[in-house]
C-alpha cells in the first residue's frame, strides 16, 4: 500500500471531524471543478465557432482558387485551363469574373459584388443547401438569370416568380468620364433572376451571373478573368495538391486555399481562443490558491501528527510526499468531476443543442461545439502544473516541521 496515499486520503475523506480546514479544500475542490468545466466548455465553443465558419465557407468558396499576385485580373488561355484540369486531384474548374457593380430593379438600387461564373458552376453543387426560392439556373433556350442573395432580394425587394421584371445590372465603361449624368458612362446587362440563396451576411451582397455576361459588362476580353476555382476531388491531399497548381500556374499567380483566403479570421478566432484559456486558467489559479491556504493550516493542525511520524521512522521525503499527495487529491478530483462535466455537457450540445443562439438571424439555432482530445489534455496538464505549484510549498514547510522535530 501507498503510504503516503493512505494518510492523505484519510485527512481528506476523515468523517470524523469536520473543521475549517476541511470545508476550505472542499470549497478548492469545488472551484478547481468548475473552472476546469468552463475551460473544456468555453474552448470546445471556440472549435465549434472554427468548423462552423468552414462549413460555411465550404458553400460558397472553392477548395482552391488561383489569382494573380498583382492586379485583380489575368489572361487564362486553353492551353493554361487544360494543364490545371490535367493535375492529379481537380475535378472541377469554374472561370471566374467578379467585381463590384450596381443593381437596379423596378425603383430600387443597390451596390452588388456581381461573380459571373461557368455553366459548369452549379455543377458544384454547393448552393443547393443555400437555395430559399426559385431554382439554381444560369443560363436556358438562350436567356441569361441571376442567383441573388437574400441580402440583395431584400434591398431590391426582388420577387423570382415576377418573371417581367428583370434585375439590371450596371458597371462603368472604361475610358468614360465618370458621370451619373452622362448615359455612356455606364454599361447595362438585363437578367432574370431565377433563384434566391441565404448562406451568412458576408455573402448578402452576391450576384451570380453568366460568365459572357459578367465579361461583356466589365470590358474583360475572351480569356480575361479574376480568378480561377478548382474543386478537388474527395480524398485529395490540399498540400499536395496546392502545391502542383503552383507549379503549373508559374511565379505570377498565386494558388490559394480555402482557408489561406480566410486566414485572418481564423488567426482571429485562435488568438482569442488563447487568451479566453489563460483568462480561465488565471482563475483556476486563483481557485487553487485555496489549496495552498488548506494544505498550510493542515500543517499547522497536524504538526504534533507530524512529530509523531517522524519520531516512528518517517523521513521529511515521506512526510513531504503526504502533503503533496493531499493536495493532488483536493484538485484533481476537482478536476476530474470537471472534465467529466464539462465533456458530458459539451456532448449533450453537440447532440442536443439545448443551449440556443437567441437571435433569429442566426443561421444556427444552437451554439455550435467540437471537443478536440488536445484541449482536454491541456486542460489536464494545467491543473497538475498549477497542483504541484499550490501544494509545494505546504509540502515543503511540513518536512521543514519534521527535521526541525529530529533536532
Amino acid at each position: 500500500m501507498n503510504l503516503p496515499a493512505w494518510i492523505a486520503r484519510r485527512y481528506f475523506f476523515s468523517k470524523k471531524k469536520r473543521s475549517f480546514i476541511s470545508w476550505l479544500s472542499i470549497l478548492s475542490m469545488l472551484g478547481v471543478g468548475v473552472g476546469t468545466m468552463a475551460l473544456v466548455i468555453v474552448l470546445s465553443v471556440f472549435n465549434g465557432m472554427e468548423e462552423l465558419n468552414r462549413q460555411i465557407f465550404k458553400t460558397f468558396e472553392s477548395d482552391m482558387t488561383i489569382a494573380p499576385r498583382q492586379g485583380k485580373r489575368f489572361m487564362a488561355p486553353p492551353a493554361l485551363l487544360a494543364r490545371l484540369r490535367q493535375t492529379p486531384g481537380v475535378s472541377l474548374l469554374t472561370s471566374v469574373a467578379q467585381d463590384n457593380a450596381l443593381a437596379k430593379y423596378a425603383d430600387g438600387q443597390t451596390v452588388i459584388r456581381l461573380k459571373g461564373v461557368d455553366d459548369n458552376y452549379l455543377q458544384r453543387q454547393q448552393l443547393d443547401s443555400a437555395l430559399i426560392e426559385g431554382k439554381l439556373l444560369l443560363r436556358r433556350d438562350g436567356v441569361n438569370y441571376a442567383i441573388v442573395a437574400d441580402g440583395v432580394r431584400s434591398d431590391l425587394g426582388i420577387s423570382v416568380t415576377d418573371i417581367l421584371t428583370p434585375i439590371e445590372i450596371m458597371y462603368p465603361r472604361s475610358g468614360q468620364s465618370f458621370n451619373v449624368l452622362n448615359p455612356d458612362a455606364f454599361g447595362s446587362e438585363s437578367l432574370t433572376v431565377a433563384g434566391i440563396f441565404f448562406i451568412e451576411s458576408r455573402y448578402d451582397n452576391f450576384v451570380l451571373a453568366p460568365l459572357s455576361t459578367a465579361r461583356d459588362l466589365f470590358g474583360y476580353q475572351p480569356n480575361e478573368v479574376t480568378s480561377l476555382e478548382l474543386q478537388l476531388a474527395p480524398g485529395t491531399n490540399e498540400e499536395t495538391a496546392k502545391q502542383a497548381l503552383q507549379a503549373v500556374v508559374g511565379d505570377k499567380l498565386l494558388v490559394q486555399s480555402r482557408d489561406d483566403l480566410n486566414v485572418d479570421l481564423y488567426r482571429a478566432i485562435r488568438v482569442e481562443k488563447l487568451f479566453v484559456a489563460l483568462t480561465l486558467g488565471f482563475i483556476i489559479l486563483i481557485a487553487s490558491i485555496n489549496i495552498f491556504f488548506s494544505l498550510s493550516m493542515l500543517v499547522i493542525e497536524k504538526k504534533e501528527d507530524i512529530k509523531i511520524m517522524f519520531a516512528m521512522g518517517a523521513t521529511a521525503g515521506l512526510i513531504r510526499r503526504i502533503f503533496l499527495t493531499e493536495g493532488a487529491i483536493i484538485a484533481l478530483t476537482g478536476a476530474i468531476a470537471g472534465l467529466l462535466l464539462g465533456i458530458t455537457v459539451c456532448l449533450l450540445q453537440e447532440q442536443y443543442g439545448f443551449i440556443r443562439m437567441g437571435t433569429v438571424s442566426s443561421i444556427i439555432d444552437a451554439y455550435p461545439v467540437r471537443l478536440y482530445a488536445s484541449d482536454i489534455a491541456l486542460t489536464g496538464v494545467l491543473v497538475i502544473v498549477v497542483t504541484i505549484l499550490t501544494s509545494w510549498f505546504p509540502a515543503q514547510r511540513a518536512a521543514r516541521v519534521a527535521a526541525v522535530s529530529n533536532t
